[in-house]
């Protein structure tokens, strides 16, 4: 192997001798329309055009035959009834809805999506839908200088991916993610353009391997699929929230994890014993950490049979599991695609009498070497197969299991491709189709085969499900974690737009490994990574074996107090990041934002890395690197409330933020709100109390949030058993207001009034609630609801 040498970069070594020559797809030849559905034929290949709103239009090119509408892995959406304005009465054609213009050339065929005032979002110029006698499929696009490229899913680097070419091939990367390190576990083809302050969004509908380049050329970029269609959305926006809406309205939305999913995990490979888990547990309840879950990595199973416990490391599992929840801890055992080959293993005999493995065209299975050893692999494209693999998960649940995390799933073989062959053929729920082409949606299938077998046993419980690997629609089966990082301050500073990314592709519940999972963490690397992750959506501690043990504690009491600091203080924002969650589920936004989303007509938001945003009020400025002590933060529109000082700076500036060990810099905007909880104890999780901390205003400010809660870990507020209410704060220098808007569902929590605390209010300014003055004893209680 020289991939990792010079030789790499030898004269000749992947030199092409000549351009790779595409086939237009030509100039139009006729149309016609059925249904709703728009159908062209070209020279070179047949179209399709669907709207499926009044935003949101597919465009869909076959150069082989008929234009496949139904074969889609990922998308949930319907076409909505919308009513299209046509002109044909020309050389170029019209379509119009309500929000978007399709204008299209006849020869060549080109077709541009514009807004009503006549804004290119995406177009084609010289170049536009073409193919390869190979099965190649691509499209070009006009790029213009302000065009700025985010989204794509998990990728390292920089937050925008303007210059880059980023690939879809779901891929086990366990050496060290590099700014270029690409691709990696997730594949996610959709990215959103952000241009002059407004968005619009691409979703290229293609499991194939896919390619996306915004560095080949200055004025335009393009997308590519090995195989397959040419099967893309636009989506118009044009603010970024709307652009996530959007997708997610094609893909799906999170379904509300449960509370303690979204507190703090810690895990290693691994736990050992049963014993280690166990003093590894009781370690957080002596020292008053909080902690809701404990992973356990592979070494839990007999010899890494999945659905297995190693009797001698771990003698009562289910006593275990029950011991856990009693001191507030659930266990989240991981789970992997590879099946031991043993005909002695019930699980292996199973697969091969169903007929449920993945096999050759011939009908042998196939067998790649994984953590057991050699191994089988469950075909998940097949809904017999998924069934299957959800109801085997009794093993867990029948011990009070009520989480998994998915690991290997790309699917990852100790080969030098790293995958499954990919002549491998899949059952495809009776399309078959090979790997090479269901390669990237393998790991969300067994998420989906997971997930659903979860919920059907968990009697109402909500499951949670972590996956390393995915694609476009994982969000509504899994949170995601960024894999194998390293013990490296550059692997924290590329975790921020890592997560975003991730979350402007539609997937919210998301998070790195904190302090690094390979190699040596320390003390201060620790400390600034577990501030960081008190607020990245997912908060997970994992380690490598071999390395240092890196559980709070590790370093001694200095270090220890900071981290409890900032593990609590995740949990009193836990009303806060619940209702942002809530938020997501339904509207697909994410909860860790680039500010760029809040303040997209601000262009030094653009390409900010290490800055993030938690919901649309909370701005985090962490510490990147080590011995550092003052930052730079930048702060937009607005009046912004230092966390820790109160002190008060003004927007559209720059500051240098002086901030030690125990100091994180967060700033709340002036005007605005965040709701807080009191941590009481592991044993004892429940809200008892509530305070919405109001950050007075005095310049006529008005905010608007929505706070939500439910019991956090059923299904039944999706039968109204929830609290949503609509507050509204607003600011003037005679007084600061608070009202309630709408208020919906029937949940009553444990506790009974809000207590509301003004922070910055002036010698002067009232207090005004529900239009009644308050007399300093501020509170919303259930009666005033």
């Amino acid at each position: 192997m020289h991939e990792d040498t010079s030789f790499a970069i030898h004269p000749g070594m992947g030199q092409q001798s000549g351009a790779v020559v595409y086939r237009d797809i030509g100039r139009e030849m006729e149309h016609q329309k059925v249904n709703d559905i728009y159908l062209f034929t070209c020279e070179n290949g047949r179209v399709a055009i669907q709207f499926y709103t009044d935003s949101i239009v597919r465009i869909v090119m076959n150069p082989d035959g008929e234009p496949e509408l139904d074969r889609s892995q990922t998308v949930v959406a319907e076409p909505d009834n919308i009513i299209v304005k046509e002109d044909f009465s020309a050389d170029t054609y019209s379509l119009k809805t309500s929000k978007i213009e399709l204008k299209i050339d006849r020869e060549p065929f080109r077709v541009s999506v514009n807004d009503l005032e006549g804004n290119e979002l995406v177009s084609e110029g010289e170049r536009g839908m073409a193919y390869r006698e190979n099965g190649e499929v691509i499209v070009y696009k006009q790029m213009y200088k302000k065009d700025h490229f985010y989204g794509f899913g998990e990728k390292a680097g920089f937050l925008d991916k303007r210059g880059e070419v980023n690939e879809m091939w779901n891929t086990d990367v366990y050496a060290p993610h590099n700014p270029e390190t690409d691709p990696l576990y997730q594949s996610i083809p959709y990215f959103m353009t952000l241009r002059q302050g407004k968005a619009h969004g691409v979703y290229f509908d293609n499991t194939f391997r896919t390619s996306f380049d915004m560095r080949s050329n200055a004025d335009r970029y393009s997308f590519h699929a090995e195989g397959g269609q040419l099967d893309y959305y636009v989506m118009a926006g044009p603010k970024p929230k709307q652009v996530l809406e959007q997708y997610t309205h094609l893909t799906g939305r999170m379904p509300l994890p449960p509370k303690w999913a979204i507190g703090y995990h810690q895990s290693r490979y691994s736990y050992q014993t049963e014993e280690e888990v166990r003093e590894i547990a009781q370690n957080f309840i002596d020292r008053d950490i909080p902690i809701d879950v404990l992973h356990l990595d592979i070494h839990y199973m007999n010899g890494y049979r999945v659905f297995t416990f190693d009797n001698e490391r771990f003698p009562d599992p289910e006593q275990l599991i029950k011991d856990l929840r009693g001191m507030g801890i659930r266990a989240v055992p991981i789970v992997d695609p590879g099946v031991k080959k043993d005909p002695e293993y019930p699980v292996y005999q199973e697969g091969v009498r169903q007929n449920l493995f993945c096999k050759y065209l011939e009908g042998n299975i196939y067998f790649g070497d994984v953590w057991p050893g050699t191994s089988a692999f469950p075909d998940f494209t097949d809904e017999k197969v998924r069934n299957w693999w959800g109801r085997k998960h009794a093993f867990y649940t029948d011990m009070g299991i009520e989480g998994i995390w998915n690991d290997m799933n790309e699917p990852a073989v100790f080969n030098e491709t790293k995958t499954m062959d990919v002549e491998v053929m899949h059952s495809n729920d009776g399309n078959p189709a090979t790997h090479r082409e269901l390669h990237n949606v393998y790991g969300m299938l067994m998420g989906k085969a997971t997930y659903e077998g979860l919920k059907e046993q968990l009697d109402g419980k909500r499951p949670f499900l972590l996956t390393r690997a995915g694609f476009a629609g994982v969000q509504r089966y899994a949170a995601v974690w960024t894999g194998d990082n390293r013990s490296f301050w550059e692997h924290l500073q590329m975790s921020l737009p890592m997560v975003m990314n991730l979350g402007l592709s539609g997937v919210p519940f998301t998070g790195p490994d904190v302090g690094g999972f390979a190699h040596h963490t320390n003390a201060e690397l620790l400390v600034r990574w577990t501030q960081v992750g008190a607020f990245t959506p997912f908060f997970r501690n994992h380690s490598v074996i071999g390395s240092l043990y890196q559980e709070p504690w590790q370093f001694g009491e200095l270090y220890e107090a900071i981290m409890k600091k900032y593990i609590q203080m995740r949990y009193r924002w836990l009303p806060h990041i619940y209702s942002l969650f809530a938020q997501a589920s339904k509207e697909g936004l994410p909860v860790m934002r680039p500010l760029f989303m809040e303040f997209p007509e601000d262009e030094k938001t653009y390409n900010l890395n290490d800055q993030f945003m938690i919901g649309d009020n909370v701005i985090i400025a962490p510490i990147l690197a080590p011995s550092v002590e003052d930052r730079a933060v930048y702060l937009p529109d607005g009046e912004w409330v230092d966390y820790r000082t109160g002190d008060v700076y003004q927007g559209r500036n720059t500051y240098l933020i002086h901030a030690e060990l125990e100091d994180m810099p967060i700033f709340i905007k002036r005007g605005t709100a965040v709701m807080q909880a009191d941590w009481v104890s592991n044993q004892d999780k429940t809200w008892k109390s509530i305070t919405m901390d109001i950050y007075a205003g005095e310049q006529g400010e008005s905010y608007r949030f929505s706070y939500y809660d439910d019991d956090g870990e059923t299904f039944a507020y999706q039968q109204g058993r929830f609290l949503a209410m609509e507050i509204e704060v607003a600011s003037k220098a005679d007084a600061v207001y608070l009202d309630i808007g709408s208020q919906s569902g029937d949940y009553t929590p444990a506790y009974r009034q809000i207590d509301v605390n003004l922070i910055g209010l002036k010698q002067g300014q009232d207090v005004i609630i529900k239009g009644v003055k308050s007399n300093g004893d501020h509170k919303l209680s259930f009666s005033e609801w």
